[in-house]
This record gives C-alpha cells, structure tokens and sequence, in this order.
C-alpha cells in the first residue's frame, strides 16, 4: 500500500470534482437558467480545499514537515462573542492528515469548543492565541520559522490561486460552453483570483463576473472605489467568512484583465437568501454563500441587466456555493433573531 506522500507525488488533489446542479428555483427568480457549483460538498466544507490542498501538497515536494496555518472569526449571538473556526483551517487540517504529516491550527481565544474538537478529530494540534485573527496569524507566522514548518496562507498566494481555479476547468469540462455569467462572494480575494486565472486558462476571459460582499465586509468594492487597496477599521457583518480586512492586490488586478461588477448587499438580504436557499435547495449554507446567492434572490442580477450591464438575455448564470462549515440550524435561528427576521 502507497503512503500518503507517494500519492502526493504522483500528482492526486484532495478535492472532489463537485456537482454542477440547475437549480429551478433560482432559475425562476433570474429569469434563465441559473447552476449551482456546490464547493459546499468538499471534504473540507468549502472551496478552499482546491488552493490549500494544492499549496500544501507543493509545500510537501519542497521539505515541509509540519503546516501551521491561522484561521478563525469572531461570532456574535447576543452579548456573546466566540470563535468559529473558519474554513482555512479545517481545509489546512484535512490535507495535512491526506499527506501524514502534521498541522498546527492557531485560532484566537474564545474558540467554541466544537470547533477545536472537530479539528482535533481532523488529526490537528490547536494552539489558541491572541483576541482576533491577526494576532493568531502573528503566532502562527512566528512557529511557522521552525526547522520544516510552513505557514499556510488562507487566501493570498498564487498556488492558491492555481489550486482554486481548477473549479473553471470543471465547469469547461461540464457545460462545454461558456456562461452568460460567474456570481462569487469575496472575502480576502483567494477565490476570484483563482476564477480568473482559471477563466483566461479556459478561454473563457469573456465571461463576466459579478462579485458578492455583504456591508461591513465590502474590502473589495472599497478597493474597488478608492482605486488601491482599502484596509476596513473592522469587520461589522454576520457574514465572518468574508471577513479580511484588506482584500489580495491580485483580485484588485483582476479587474483590470476581465469584466468584474462588484456588488455589496446587506446582511439581512445575505440571510435571507441562506434561509430561502434551505428551503429551495435543501441546502444550509453560511452567510458568506448567502451573499452570493442574494444577487439572483434579491434581484441585482435583474438590475444589472436593466442597467445594460450585462446582457439580457444570458445563457445562464453559474452561482458558486462556496461553503457551509460554519452554520447550523441554531446558528441560523440566532442571526434571523438578531437581524429581526422571523
């Protein structure tokens, strides 16, 4: 029997090939036929097992022994906060179990338990450090300066970007031709730099995409705006996944090369499109996702075309589902009530 890291060497990713599903439903609202490209079905929970997977198995082939990656937000339910565990993390844990080596998770104090339970089972050691993300990435930056260590960044890296846009070659493989359109939710970029690499690999550079952030995590329409890179004094919305303060230069680039329509929507309109996405869908998804498909349920897919930005009568729209790790039913319940929805 091979090890781990003879699979490794033969070329093997540690991403599924996800489903392409035409959603009726949201093919209704948009008026065309609307695809579901389910991330939220990987391994690891989210898409970020396609970049982390790859940097990591890179990482390996060059003499790393032991990843160290930082992960984690902070929720609030209440007068309560605590740490989630962030979907970095558990694609970090995940690959470093497939390859047989170890990994260390560094999330901020005030973690829920579940969370470091459930990357314990994933076979990781979890050190807690600092308030917030960026003292855990402190920590993390600082352990990973030993002998073989590697720090696995979450998002700003081009073997992310490389791993992530094997996402577009699936989608070439599946639908054969081009989509009207590409609808995405940004955080700190990773995902939307890896799309458009993948896009220009296909030769699909021609396909807009319109990018999801809810207020409070907008960095990349501030960018966006302010012409340069835009550091948020905080992140104020639920939607803690999309939560960089300050998005990858390289997704500010990328609007350089392709048609991108930033678009920002509120978190009561994210949640909403999580909660009409279950019932839909038979799916539960994070408000991150829930950004993503709050273009088609709240209408702005039908504004840009009234706008004559995009055009009106696409051939279809393919809405990425990025992740479901950090939602349950009670979660759910508790950011309805805390967003005054019933």
């Amino acid at each position: 029997m091979e090890s781990p890291l003879a699979d490794c060497a033969q070329g093997g990713h540690f991403h599924v090939v996800t489903p392409l599903l035409e959603s009726w439903a949201l093919s209704q609202v948009a008026g065309t036929t609307v695809f579901l490209k389910c991330e939220n079905v990987q391994p690891a929970g989210s898409f970020k097992i396609r970049g982390i997977g790859h940097f990591c198995q890179e990482a390996v082939k060059r003499g790393c022994r032991h990843l160290v990656c930082s992960s984690g937000h902070i929720s609030t339910s209440g007068t309560r906060k605590r740490t989630e565990g962030g979907n970095a993390g558990f694609a970090a844990a995940y690959a470093a179990r497939k390859l047989g080596i170890p990994a260390t998770i560094v999330l901020p104090e005030g973690t829920s338990p579940h969370v470091v339970r459930r990357l314990q089972g994933e076979g990781a050691e979890v050190q807690l450090a600092g308030k917030v993300w960026d003292e855990a990435s402190l920590k993390a930056q600082e352990l990973a300066k030993r002998d073989g260590w590697v720090n696995v960044p979450p998002f700003d890296h081009p073997l992310i970007w490389e791993g992530h846009a094997s996402l577009v070659r699936e989608l070439k493989a599946a639908l054969g031709t081009p989509p009207g359109a590409l609808v995405l939710a940004v955080g700190g970029g990773g995902l939307l730099a890896g799309v458009a690499a993948g896009l220009i690999e296909v030769g699909w550079q021609h396909v807009p995409i319109i990018t999801a952030e809810t207020q409070g995590a907008h960095c990349f329409n501030a960018a966006i705006k302010a012409g340069k890179l835009v550091t948020l004094p905080d992140i104020t919305s639920v939607a803690k996944s999309l939560g960089a303060k300050t998005v990858a230069r390289r997704a500010l680039e990328c609007t350089k090369e392709l048609e991108i329509f930033s678009e920002v929507v509120d978190d009561a309109q994210a949640v909403s499109a999580v909660q009409k996405f279950l019932d839909d869908e038979r799916m539960l998804v994070e408000p991150a996702c829930g950004a993503a498909l709050a273009v088609i349920y709240s209408g702005l897919l039908g504004r840009l075309q009234a706008e004559g930005r995009l055009s009106p009568s696409l051939a279809s729209v393919v809405v990425i589902v990025c992740g479901g790790n950090n939602i349950n039913s009670q979660g759910l319940q508790a950011l309805k009530a805390q967003l005054g929805q019933s």
